[in-house]
């Protein structure tokens, strides 16, 4: 029943409500908000215990805070109870609006389930409206507010301290107070969501700065150079960044560097393998271009900086001098395809050249070229030798060169079929020596110095090899630049001479004889040898060796038809 004072306690009791209410919105966190739900509870609503119950991620409610009792706080707070539990408990006793009253003649079923509860025992209600000790009042909290929002906890209380149940302006204060809280508490969470998460991102935001600081210093001081280009649309590969070890070895400025793109800087020769090794992110050796227009040769390697909505946008490329190892390689080619004393290409190199002008398919065959040219080949010749050679036969072959597949002219074996080898294929033809047919050819000029023995056993091996050097110089002099001179061996030499016929190869042969004649002066000393040529056709149809050891013989044939004194005056 409710006393005759009730007008003020209602009063009084707005005033307190409002007050704990206006605390709510004072708390910091999200803990002092649910302490300060708990303190309000005593402070405002006339109870002397409470306590907050919070759902947690999983479902279940954790017993958030507590007030009013130091003991119950060292009982119940951090204490779990499921959910089922709870759902079972707002199910049971009587419904006050959003409130559930429990009265203790019902209660005494939920004494041994799993939710976290203090109470003490008491003797029977005097009258209808006395609280007793058993009773239990819970108020839920919704997050939308109402009871048709998610629940967000519940508010338990205990013992009023007028020793009465609620009545109805009570029950309306409470409902009010766990409307309130509710709003409180979604709004603490939402604040610490917020702060977790402007903490997260300060943090992101720090470890990419430190990222972008670490990639600037490892780009800008790399002591290899380093680059940013653009992929894709008009600018593709226009070089957006450069580092100083990279502007240092091509010889430009940073920002010279950014009119380039990697396309303008290659050596003609290695755009193909620039474009190739762009577009597969991969790596490869190539030439650029430095500033006095001379190239260096470097490593690229790439990788394709990708945008996880537009695809592709960037290549980030690592850019190594390789020029000394190139260099040093270069060196080993050389020293492994030339002779070490004289410098000239050596048997193996000779044999390499031959061989990639010859073909296993003889002249006059279907598949041989019908249009042959006034100097033996097809038109369009001087092309497809560049292309092999790079400037005749004093060009080293190519890398993928091997001496038992050949070049252009490798047989079908090695070429994927009977007609694949032979579409670009300019035959080598040999000209007719008794009609002399005009016919333009490949002469092998086999030389073999007379005398050089005599030298090399009087004199020592050091006046030999002195002569043989001299006899390689004269040899090199005595030929157009695309020709080859070989040593063979020993006091053996080949001329290799294209776009000759019969008559211009016999001149050369004399030529060459009358350059070696001369006296070769050894340490003051004066030394001379002759030399006996054979000359040999190369041929399509031929192999290397069978073309050498033609003109091997004729060189013999040659050397025995002259007296020995007549070998020596030449």
């Amino acid at each position: 029943m409710e006393t005759e004072s009730e007008p003020y306690v209602r009063l009084a009791t707005l005033r307190q409500l409002h007050q704990v209410v206006a605390d709510l919105n004072t708390a910091r966190s999200l803990a002092d908000t649910l302490q300060t739900v708990a303190d309000g509870i005593i402070a405002g609503l006339g109870y002397e215990l409470s306590a907050v119950n919070l759902v947690r991620p999983d479902g279940d409610l954790v017993v958030a805070a507590v007030a009013g009792s130091a003991g119950a706080e060292a009982l119940m707070a951090g204490r779990v109870g499921s959910r089922v539990s709870w759902e079972r408990r707002l199910a049971m006793g009587d419904h006050w609006g959003d409130l559930r009253f429990i009265p203790y003649t019902e209660g005494w079923v939920l004494d041994d389930d799993d939710v976290p509860q203090w109470h003490t025992t008491g003797p029977a209600p005097r009258f209808a409206d006395e609280w007793h000790p058993m009773d239990r009042l819970f108020a839920p909290m919704y997050t939308a507010g109402a009871s048709g929002g998610e629940l967000l906890g519940v508010i338990s209380v205990d013992k009023p301290r007028n020793g009465r149940r609620p009545g109805a302006w009570g029950r309306e204060a409470l409902q009010m107070y766990a409307f309130q809280a509710a709003i409180a508490i979604s709004n603490a969470r939402l604040r610490a969501n917020m702060q977790r998460a402007l903490v997260r991102l300060e943090r992101e935001q720090q470890a990419l700065r430190a990222s972008e600081e670490s990639f600037r210093q490892a780009f800008e001081y790399a002591p290899s150079g380093m680059a940013i280009a653009e992929m894709g649309g008009d600018q593709h590969g226009r070089l957006h960044r450069t580092n100083d070890a990279l502007c240092r070895l091509l010889g430009r400025s940073a920002s010279q560097m950014r009119r380039y793109s990697f396309s303008d800087l290659v050596h003609p020769e290695d755009v193909g393998t620039l474009l190739r090794t762009s577009a597969e992110g991969g790596r490869a050796e190539l030439r650029l271009g430095r500033r006095d227009g001379t190239y260096v040769w470097v490593s690229l390697r790439n990788s394709v900086v990708a945008d996880a909505a537009d695809g592709p946008r960037f290549l980030l490329t690592h850019v190594e001098d390789i020029e000394e190892r190139k260099r040093h390689e270069l060196q080993l080619a050389h020293r492994a395809s030339h002779d070490s004393l004289t410098g000239l290409p050596n048997s193996a190199e000779l044999r390499a050249r031959l061989g990639s002008r010859l073909c296993d398919r003889p002249a006059g065959s279907e598949t041989h070229a019908a249009a042959v040219g006034p100097y033996g080949c097809l038109d369009g010749f001087a092309e497809v030798e560049s292309a092999a050679y790079g400037h005749g036969f004093g060009a080293d072959v190519g890398p993928d060169y091997t001496p038992e597949r050949g070049g252009d002219c490798a047989p079908d074996e090695y070429r994927g079929g009977p007609e694949a080898g032979y579409d670009h294929h300019v035959h080598t033809i040999a000209p007719d020596e008794e009609t002399d047919d005009g016919i333009k050819g490949l002469a092998v000029l086999f030389c073999d110095l007379d005398g050089f023995k005599s030298i090399n056993d009087r004199f020592g091996h050091h006046t030999g090899d002195a002569v043989l050097i001299e006899v390689a110089r004269r040899l090199s002099n005595g030929v157009r630049d695309g020709d080859t001179v070989a040593r063979l061996g020993g006091d053996e030499f080949v001329v290799l001479a294209d776009g000759l016929g019969c008559a211009d190869a016999e001149d050369l042969a004399v030529r060459l004889r009358n350059a070696i004649i001369p006296p070769i002066r050894v340490e003051g000393r004066a030394v001379r040898v002759g030399a006996s040529f054979g000359i040999g056709w190369a041929a399509c149809g031929m192999s290397a060796e069978e073309v050498l050891a033609s003109a091997d013989q004729r060189m013999y044939v040659e050397k025995r038809s002259r007296s020995k004194a007549g070998r020596r005056a030449g």
